[in-house]
């Protein structure tokens, strides 16, 4: 418990401080977000708001793990940072692009996923080969566990972390609300791997929650920087990351659920568009533009959402603790 608050208190620190002299740093080298000319129409104010903010809590994780992680005898932490820091690389590869060539497009969308997968792929067998997960797949709350063939599970397992990396990057479209809601998720991987003696994922994930609260300061509304995709492909490979090392990988259908049905929104409005020549179920999507439209702020989104996901999480880890009793 002490080595998590000290953790929390590392990252949130040298975030913090960081904070300070990267966002002035961006504004001079004009890494300016380009904002969508699709999107709604009042987002356009934030053109030029400096983007790969991430790059803040990255570091500010990172300096936590390479404090911690080894005294926890439990290498988790060091497994999963490097697995979400690819992500986080492929990110700031596509923020770089935009950039240099002030484009909302970088990498085109196979690059991304070919790079995704091939991540996805080399850290799920890599967590099998150390015994860290094998071809069970535990079901909360029912208390469940069904046993799968390796190949069945490594698709199961890739497609669900390419998608909750990309669900994380698609709700990170308004002023602070990917921060919120991966913040109470990052809180119940801290209480579970401390109810399970996981130390290494618990210093990790109370690094990721302090790293967070530290840009959310900054990235709160109105936003004075953007995570960019640096920020929230990494933590998309952080969250599915810490599920999987700790072999809890269903827990993200609740625990991410606000991840979920912004990506279901674009999902259905794509599809939907298509089939009807043109008509559209919501205002605009994902799901947070489309309430946006309707009149709500973005404080108000960042409120319910964070709420929302703060509330799963608990009900997950009760869901959680069944398994530990049994």
């Amino acid at each position: 418990m002490i080595r998590t608050i000290i953790s929390f208190l590392i990252a949130f620190v040298i975030s913090l401080v960081l904070g300070r002299f990267l966002i002035p740093w961006l504004r001079a080298l004009k890494a300016g977000q380009t904002i969508k000319e699709i999107g709604p129409k009042w987002h356009m104010t934030k053109q030029g708001t400096p983007t790969m903010g991430g790059i803040m809590f990255v570091v500010g994780i990172l300096v936590a793990v390479l404090a911690l992680g080894w005294q926890s005898g439990d290498y988790t932490a060091f497994i999963v940072y490097d697995f979400a820091l690819v992500f986080g690389i492929i990110g700031f590869i596509d923020d770089f692009f935009k950039v240099k060539f002030h484009k909302n497009e970088g990498l085109t969308a196979l690059q991304k996923f070919l790079l995704q997968v091939a991540a996805a792929i080399v850290f799920v067998i890599l967590l099998r080969n150390l015994g860290v997960i094998s071809n069970d797949l535990y079901i909360p709350f029912v208390n469940v566990t069904i046993y799968l063939p390796w190949v069945v599970y490594m698709i199961l397992a890739v497609f669900i972390i390419v998608g909750t990396v990309n669900s994380v990057n698609l709700t990170d479209g308004i002023d602070g609300l990917a921060t919120g809601v991966t913040m109470p998720v990052m809180l119940f991987f801290t209480a579970v791997a401390i109810l399970w003696g996981r130390y290494g994922a618990g210093i990790l994930s109370a690094a990721a929650f302090g790293g967070l609260c530290a840009f959310l300061i900054y990235n709160f509304h109105p936003a004075k920087v953007f995570m960019g995709d640096t920020g929230s492909l990494f933590l998309g490979g952080l969250v599915c990351g810490l599920a999987f090392a700790l072999d809890i990988p269903l827990v993200l259908i609740l625990v991410g659920i606000i991840y979920i049905c912004e990506t279901m929104s674009d999902i259905i409005q794509v599809a939907y568009f298509k089939l009807t020549n043109g008509k559209r179920i919501f205002r605009m999507a994902p799901l947070h533009h489309h309430l946006e439209m309707g009149g709500w702020s973005e404080v108000k989104l960042f409120v319910v959402f964070t709420s929302i996901t703060a509330v799963c999480c608990v009900l997950a880890y009760l869901g959680v603790m069944l398994r530990f009793a049994a």
